[in-house]
């Protein structure tokens, strides 16, 4: 086990990974934003480390600079909370490179899964039961709609990325297919 860590994320989540690595005997290092500098989670940790400004762009997106204030504070592993990091498989590289542990799954696993049309075609090799869709590589709008017609409505809309819900949406009626494929690659490439 590792006597110190490093989460790199905010609020909520930090405070809950925080606790439990208090609870365990693990001295917790934060990261904090401009915007941060008195938030909950600064306050708990053991130590805290500014890593930028305040917008996530210029702070908890730079592994540059969540690596440097780890291997500073003598962290030997970093837990990325959700969101922001977690789901960068490049990062997770970033980490071993630097000699430190990251705590989640492996660059490949997030590559394998972090894509919805891969991790669903990896799904159905393993034989897992999986809800009917299409995951061809011809994404004109008409083959989509056509797609859409032969599974049945309502349909789910799905970006291959945009995590979080981003880039989703239900759609009823076929009327309603054209407007909510628009609006969820727009949201997803956002």
């Amino acid at each position: 086990m590792f006597d110190t860590i490093l989460i790199a994320n905010r609020g909520e989540i930090a405070c809950r990974v925080m606790a439990t690595a208090q609870a365990m005997g693990v001295r917790c290092v934060a990261v904090y934003s401009d915007a941060d500098a008195q938030a909950k989670h600064v306050a708990m940790a053991d130590a805290a480390v500014h890593i930028g400004g305040s917008a996530p762009a210029d702070s908890y997106l730079r592994g540059d600079a969540i690596i440097k204030a780890a291997l500073d504070a003598g962290a030997r592993a970093i837990h990325p909370g959700y969101g922001f990091l977690s789901e960068n498989p490049d990062f997770v590289e970033a980490v071993a490179a630097a000699g430190l542990t990251f705590i989640g799954p492996s660059a490949q696993a997030i590559r394998a899964m972090g894509l919805k049309d891969a991790a669903k075609a990896l799904m159905v090799e393993a034989g897992v039961p999986v809800v009917p869709g299409y995951h061809g590589a011809n994404q004109d709008d008409a083959v989509l709609a056509a797609e859409a017609m032969k599974i049945g409505y309502p349909v789910l809309i799905k970006a291959v990325a945009g995590g979080g819900g981003k880039g989703m949406r239900l759609v009823e009626t076929p009327d309603e297919f054209a407007t909510a494929l628009a609006s969820a690659r727009s949201e997803a490439q956002t």
